[in-house]
């Protein structure tokens, strides 16, 4: 049976899912961790006047000498909008935060100051603009905040907030539905009986899309009966994309594939951990069916679907680099081979466990995948291979 190169199935893959890029905008209470469409300039500038830094007096720098006394003619705090302006030969008692006056061109901490029956004693002469934060110090009006495809932390979050935006334009949240198939599948925490596994597809599925900026919808389970056709059904009622987890290889019940293989692709693609694969449209709805086992699951998504997902939202690729391998390592040829491996803090990377796709306790120590090319069958130590980091 003819393999389908990983390559041809990823691509199919992620041409659809780009196809679902859709924006909207959000206040800033809901960006985190979305992505800009485009940049954002400052509509005020940061600051927006002349204030101080410091809890002292405003003065006229000319006007201090040490020791003598100047009469404080006014008060002023945060968010005084209109100060008086300094006299001349006088001193303002000033807040941190509220706006220096018209007259004043330095502010003397109050720590180098004593106060005393209306008048103030300054223990330093000021340089001019001595403790002033200056109109448009940080950002000027329509200066760039923030460039657009950023992911936004709290930190643009506060930019933006601080050069007056309360709004701004995202790239939507894919919504994903995740169905993972399979009459032996149990809940985490339920009694085990003999012939029965614990369910983790679905949890492996979600936080994986979840990471790379996806909305999970929908999460549930068939058995191998005729409940998979409903449970399609009710995921893509609120879904943009349907991941589905077993049922998609040659066995007498394969209920993914008994459905969905009319509409769409169903077959061997040419990898390992990961051959049986689907590709489907159900009710205008991409499907993307991955095999069953665990391992399987997990390289199958960030090999084919994860640079897909993060097209539909937004997101930059996440593309494998290369290191040298830190021993030989052997393959089969005629399929690209991905094994689980650590990169090492030398730039090294090792092998993890073995490559059955069944060891999901090894795979808990991997950081990458380690790329072998299906035309290779022996690779020697120290010899350069693609790496694919995995979503922590």
């Amino acid at each position: 049976m003819t393999r389908r190169p990983v390559s041809d199935h990823r691509r199919a893959i992620t041409h659809a899912f780009a196809e679902l890029v859709g924006t909207e905008t959000v206040p800033l209470t809901e960006a985190h961790r979305r992505v800009l469409t485009s940049d954002v300039l400052a509509s005020a500038p940061m600051p927006a006047f002349d204030n101080s830094a410091m809890d002292g007096f405003a003065v006229r720098a000319a006007d201090v000498e040490v020791d003598v006394p100047l009469p404080v003619a006014t008060r002023i705090f945060a968010g005084d909008t209109d100060p008086t302006p300094l006299p001349s030969g006088s001193a303002a008692a000033i807040m941190t935060g509220a706006p220096v006056p018209a007259g004043a061109d330095a502010v003397v901490p109050v720590e180098q100051s004593v106060e005393r029956d209306g008048h103030v004693r300054l223990q330093v002469q000021p340089d001019v603009g001595a403790f002033v934060r200056r109109r448009a110090a940080d950002v000027a009006a329509g200066a760039l905040v923030v460039a657009g495809a950023t992911v936004l932390t709290p930190r643009h979050l506060a930019a933006l907030a601080a050069t007056g935006t309360g709004t701004v334009e995202v790239f939507r949240r894919p919504r994903v539905a995740v169905v993972s198939t399979g009459s032996e599948l149990v809940p985490p925490g339920a009694p085990l009986a003999y012939g029965q596994v614990y369910e983790s597809n679905s949890i492996i599925l979600a936080t994986l899309c979840a990471a790379h900026g996806a909305e999970v919808t929908f999460s549930g389970s068939s058995g191998d009966g005729g409940d998979f056709a409903a449970t399609l059904d009710a995921a893509v009622e609120h879904a943009d994309i349907v991941l589905t987890s077993g049922g998609v290889s040659m066995g007498e019940r394969e209920p993914v594939r008994d459905l969905l293989s009319d509409a769409g692709w169903f077959g061997p693609i040419a990898m390992q951990p990961g051959g049986p694969q689907g590709f489907t449209v159900w009710r205008g709805v991409p499907v993307v069916s991955l095999p069953g086992n665990p391992v399987s699951v997990m390289v199958s998504f960030e090999v084919l679907v994860r640079n897909g997902l993060r097209a539909a939202g937004g997101l930059a690729p996440i593309d494998p680099t290369s290191a040298p391998l830190a021993s030989a390592v052997t393959s089969i040829a005629g399929r690209t081979q991905f094994l689980r491996g650590f990169l090492r803090a030398d730039g090294v990377v090792e092998v993890v466990g073995g490559p059955g796709s069944h060891l999901v306790a090894t795979a808990a120590n991997a950081n990458v995948l380690i790329e072998i090319d299906s035309a290779a069958v022996h690779l020697a130590a120290g010899q350069e291979v693609p790496t694919w980091p995995l979503t922590p």
